[in-house]
């Protein structure tokens, strides 16, 4: 066809999460989560962000890296289903798709500038897997981006639910500072909701942390907490 334009990332977003599993499911579940938009040379300079400081929340369009597909399916399975219904690719945010294109509604917290008169953007609210590619940049527009009568079809039976977390003192020491952002990780539950052993354990990496648990219903009990660095466990 004509004027077929391929799409090439602008930059790369830099979070936590240096693996999927753990990453929130949806932007803005665990609005503390922070990343830096590092552009590349031609996309970073400060003219290209005039008047982005007014807007309080923007849109990314970023490549699901890690889901390129040769094949194409039409039906996908929901992990909030339990992950054993399936539903139409194009009824869900499944980052297996056609083209696997993710669309993330972030808070802007801050336009820096680099040392190369470049320029950086650090937003919170992701859902992003460590390095990105981010293909676009646009404005949150409150008067035509929200709906608030919207229907969410499958989603708005579970788009509630929320685990309890059983954490000992000893793990919350061990986390620190990171202590409150990875108990609100854990209560969006970030285990495939099609394994329901209750023995079974769970990984999951955020900055320099491993984070071991297991679920039983509605109750996530962490297990071990240790920093990849030391691989000493508590």
């Amino acid at each position: 066809m004509k004027n077929e334009q391929i799409i090439s990332p602008i930059g790369y977003i830099h979070t936590d999460f240096p693996e999927k599993f753990g990453v929130p499911r949806q932007s803005s579940r665990v609005e503390c989560l922070e990343a830096e938009i590092e552009f590349l040379p031609e996309y970073s300079a400060p003219e290209a962000f005039r008047g982005i400081e007014e807007f309080s929340h923007l849109w990314l369009i970023f490549d699901f890296s890690l889901a390129h597909r040769d094949t194409f399916s039409p039906t996908v399975r929901p992990p909030r289903l339990g992950g054993n219904k399936r539903m139409g690719v194009f009824a869900t945010r499944s980052p297996y798709r056609p083209n696997p294109i993710g669309l993330s509604s972030v808070k802007l917290i801050a336009v820096e500038k680099t040392k190369n008169e470049g320029t950086t953007l650090l937003v919170s609210g992701v859902d992003m897997l460590d390095g990105s590619p981010i293909y676009d940049i646009k404005p949150y527009l409150s008067f035509t981006d929200s709906h608030p009568e919207a229907t969410g079809g499958f989603s708005d039976s579970v788009r509630d639910l929320s685990l309890s977390i059983c954490i000992t003192d000893e793990q919350r020491g061990m986390l620190g500072e990171e202590c409150d952002t990875v108990i609100e990780m854990l209560k969006n539950d970030p285990h495939p909701h099609y394994k329901q052993d209750p023995e079974r354990e769970y990984g999951m990496s955020y900055k320099d942390f491993e984070i071991k648990f297991k679920i039983d219903g509605n109750i996530l009990t962490v297990s071990d907490v240790y920093k990849k660095s030391t691989l000493i466990p508590l």
